[in-house]
């Protein structure tokens, strides 16, 4: 379990703060407007109506103890700078901020976030690869170069063992789970027969992904 401060409750924040806290995480969320942090109070562990722009409201709420903090208001550009750069001064292990566009990601970049996300771009990204690979059932994108993907069992597949398919040495790309119906089974054994229905979960590096669709 992680401890996350997330900062900004607009949509993306809220969505984000509710999936984390979900996942078994602590989490602060915060946000200047106390109708937003009254309606996530119960989603989360701690829900505070606060000013994050003041740098001693951060540190006396705790923020800096936090594994991570998420800037979330990235349509806010002022304060998004303003509470970056605090964050960066109290010393956040990790502090993730959202962008709208390329020239707010450099700015963030260059006051210290570790990472920038243009949300918009990402779920772009997404769908482009999604609608691109017309067997693909799910894309997450780990890396510019490295993602995890769903196939249906390519034809040539069904019936054979993971042994027998030897998809890493052959491929380049490591099965990590395998999904028949509602059943998943996590990391399958070599003796694991895929069937034609069966949905597997792969990683690797998007070239190599792209060669497994074109498997007929």
């Amino acid at each position: 379990m992680k401890s996350y401060a997330v900062i900004g409750l607009g949509r993306f924040g809220t969505r984000l703060a509710r999936m984390l806290s979900s996942l078994g995480n602590e989490v602060l969320a915060i946000d200047v407007d106390k109708a937003v942090v009254d309606d996530i109070a119960d989603h989360v562990t701690r829900a505070v109506a606060a000013d994050a722009r003041d740098k001693d409201v951060l540190k006396g709420l705790g923020v800096p103890e936090c594994d991570v903090a998420v800037v979330a208001m990235g349509g806010d550009l002022a304060s998004s700078v303003l509470i970056t750069m605090n964050l960066k001064t109290l010393g956040c292990k990790e502090v993730i901020a959202k962008a709208y566009d390329e020239t707010h990601r450099e700015i963030l970049e260059k006051l210290g976030a570790d990472s920038v996300i243009i949300p918009e771009q990402m779920v772009a990204d997404k769908l482009a690869h999604t609608l691109n690979s017309s067997n693909v059932l799910e894309y997450i994108e780990l890396s510019p170069d490295y993602g995890i993907v769903e196939y249906k069992t390519p034809a040539p597949w069904v019936g054979k063992t993971v042994r027998e398919l030897n998809i890493r040495a052959k491929h380049q790309v490591n099965l990590i789970a395998a999904k028949a119906g509602e059943k998943i089974t996590v990391s399958p054994t070599a003796d694991y027969r895929p069937e034609a229905d069966d949905t597997l979960v792969m990683l690797g590096e998007y070239k190599a992904l792209d060669r497994i669709k074109r498997i007929k």
